[in-house]
């Protein structure tokens, strides 16, 4: 059964669709095999992943979730596309923009994208939600269809600052919907190593936060190529394979793997 993970932040600009999308694709660089959702209506991951016309895309995010929201079945491999380093995707446009007022009446509401994810689960290893940048109903049916939630933080100010809303939300919807969703981690994105001004911030984040969460080691550098790759639909491993965008990518991969084998072995431990 796979590994559900949302990458959320209201703040937009920090860096999570390029983080939901090399993220995906280094594990498959690892051998898992991993399912990518675009959950913003925007269809920035979509796009991202070389999917121009995300309006034309007959098959959608919005399109499935209306399928689970009427309980009609979803069939195998419905909507789901393939991107050609080995990552499938469901697409999102404009359609999902109707979402949040359609959820409103529905019995169950925070549970319908829940309710899809089951139906693909057993296939993947991971999958990775790409989260709006908000806290309405799209993004806490993220999180109650999420085993946990990355977070990738601009190293400035004010998004830094927009933590305490978000970690307040994952708490409410722990303790009231989804019990078993924990914090993966707080990554530190577009870390500009030049300026005494970034180091500072992630400094502070690390010392507010690290004692209580986990503050991964690798933080991805601000990089013009990593702002390129959305342009021509590929990973930072085939635009930039040698770049330092690539390899900090490569690095928060495997925090990511062994995170959840440390957690695995806990639990199997604890199982004992």
């Amino acid at each position: 059964m796979g590994k559900v993970i949302a990458l959320a932040n209201q703040k937009g600009g920090v860096g999570k669709t390029t983080t939901t999308a090399n993220l995906g694709i280094g594990l498959v660089n690892e051998g898992k095999k991993v399912l990518l959702i675009d959950c913003d209506a925007q269809g920035s991951l979509t796009e991202s992943l070389g999917f121009i016309n995300p309006d034309e895309i007959d098959t959608t995010l919005s399109t499935l979730m209306e399928k689970c929201m009427k309980e009609i079945p979803v069939k195998k491999g419905e909507g789901i596309l393939h991107h050609n380093e080995g990552v499938d995707l469901i697409p999102a446009n404009i359609e999902l923009s109707g979402m949040e007022t359609a959820l409103v009446n529905v019995m169950s509401r925070e549970r319908v994208l829940k309710n899809l994810i089951d139906t693909v689960k057993d296939d993947y290893d991971y999958i990775l939600i790409d989260c709006m940048p908000s806290l309405g109903m799209l993004t806490i049916n993220s999180l109650v269809a999420a085993d946990e939630v990355i977070i990738p933080v601009q190293a400035h100010y004010l998004p830094a600052k927009g933590l305490e809303q978000l970690l307040t939300t994952v708490n409410r919807v722990k303790r009231q919907i989804n019990p078993n969703l924990k914090v993966g981690g707080i990554l530190m994105t577009m870390v500009d190593s030049r300026t005494n001004y970034s180091k500072a911030v992630s400094g502070q984040i690390r010392l507010n936060y690290g004692k209580h969460l986990t503050v991964y080691k690798t933080e991805i550098p601000l990089s013009v190529r990593t702002a390129e790759i959305s342009a021509v639909g590929k990973s930072i491993y085939e635009y930039d394979k040698k770049g330092k965008a690539a390899e900090a990518y490569k690095n928060f991969t495997k925090e990511v793997l062994n995170d959840g084998k440390q957690r695995n072995k806990h639990r199997d431990e604890i199982i004992r």
